[in-house]
């Protein structure tokens, strides 16, 4: 009898990762591709070294493969995807919010939760005038613009945006600069990405508006070493590039393996604030109730009370709770739970942690006084909730 062929191994997928490098989005991105390529059947990659926008054109002269995972910010890369699929099928998964390639599947940071997450972290501050330094390069950027508009509350808010102007950096930024001169202090300002962050930094520094207390200044993509380099370090919104890069593999997994995908859009949201020195300030004029409000953000998932409060201020619970309430419009109390949920909401909303671990991150002493709290507050207790958003 003869002996059973054995079958051929069934060769890679052959997939090329247009992602940059250069910034801390697009490496976590590539972060999480590598993961989902850990735990699944690995790939043959192409990776090419590139820069953001970076005409891909000469980058894939000759490559052929079956599937492209790639920031699509450009026309230039659109065409250069365009080209490959007119010599054979092509699996694509876009990782920007661009969308130069209508009906592909996109996995992007959910631009609205990002900028009303930064919204919320002035007016938590109590800014009364914000700003929004943008890049009209990047949809994204006018996509953050809107939402951050929408989300002011009735705040004034200003808008920088380089329409139409030549790349002139030395220009640029002495327009970013007179431009900051000329807002209301003090101004909650919400930069597009950390690289225009640390360039309004710059350009306060140039200008000698103090940052944070004249202008404070938050970024999007958490890149720690840009961030640190800036003077004062920068907060900055943190997005959850390693959940988007994981999902876009297994997108194309599933297109590979000949599923049907019900939608082409898929949102994540950011995971919290990396808040640093560009925005540790308060903008209220009340001492007492700043310094109140600082030791709440520090200690209130630790277990603070407002006797604590009491205690370190000096001061009676009936005086603390009457300048809350005239200045803010709430009480001590009622600020420790807004930062508690808070936090309640970062750690659903961005892990994957069980209820007993969130409750005591938050500073709850049992699971059930939280679930119960929660529920109370936000309509849905805390299991259902995170479904939601998820």
């Amino acid at each position: 009898m003869p002996a059973s062929r054995r079958a051929a191994p069934r060769p890679s997928p052959r997939v090329a990762l247009l992602i940059e490098a250069s910034n801390a989005y697009g490496r976590g991105l590539l972060a999480g591709i590598h993961r989902h390529l850990q735990e699944q059947e690995p790939w043959t990659i192409f990776l090419p070294e590139h820069g953001r926008g970076m005409p891909p054109l000469e980058m894939l002269k000759g490559w052929r493969g079956e599937g492209v995972i790639a920031r699509v910010e450009t026309p230039a890369i659109a065409a250069a995807i365009k080209k490959i699929q007119r010599g054979g099928p092509l699996a694509v998964v876009d990782v920007s919010a661009a969308r130069l390639l209508p009906g592909v599947p996109y996995v992007e940071t959910d631009d609205v939760a990002i900028a009303r997450l930064a919204a919320e972290h002035f007016i938590e501050r109590d800014f009364r005038h914000l700003a929004f330094l943008g890049d009209d390069r990047f949809r994204w950027s006018g996509n953050r613009r809107d939402a951050f508009a929408a989300a002011a509350r009735g705040r004034s808010i200003s808008v920088y945006e380089p329409r139409g102007r030549a790349r002139d950096e030395a220009a640029e930024d002495a327009a970013i600069e007179a431009w900051l001169v000329t807002l209301p202090k003090p101004v909650g300002l919400f930069a597009c990405y950390d690289v225009r962050g640390r360039q309004a930094v710059e350009a306060c520094r140039r200008a000698g508006l103090a940052v944070p207390d004249e202008v404070a200044v938050l970024g999007v993509d958490d890149d720690a070493v840009l961030c640190g380099l800036t003077s004062p370090p920068l907060s900055s919104v943190i997005p959850d590039a390693i959940s988007a890069g994981r999902l876009a593999a297994e997108l194309l997994g599933a297109l590979f393996r000949g599923e049907r995908l019900d939608h082409d859009e898929w949102l994540l949201p950011p995971l919290g604030i990396a808040t640093r020195q560009s925005t540790d300030v308060l903008a209220i004029d009340d001492e007492l109730v700043a310094t109140a409000v600082r030791q709440i953000r520090e200690r209130a998932c630790t277990g603070i009370k407002v006797a604590d409060l009491v205690r370190s201020l000096g001061v009676s619970r009936r005086v603390l709770e009457r300048r809350f309430l005239r200045r803010l419009g709430h009480t001590p109390h009622d600020e420790i739970a807004r930062v508690r949920f808070r936090r309640v909401e970062q750690l659903l909303a961005g892990t994957d942690l069980p209820l007993t671990t969130i409750a005591a991150r938050a500073g709850f002493r049992h699971p059930e006084t939280m679930t119960v709290a929660f529920t109370r507050r936000h309509g849905l207790p805390p299991s259902r909730w995170r479904q939601a958003r998820s």
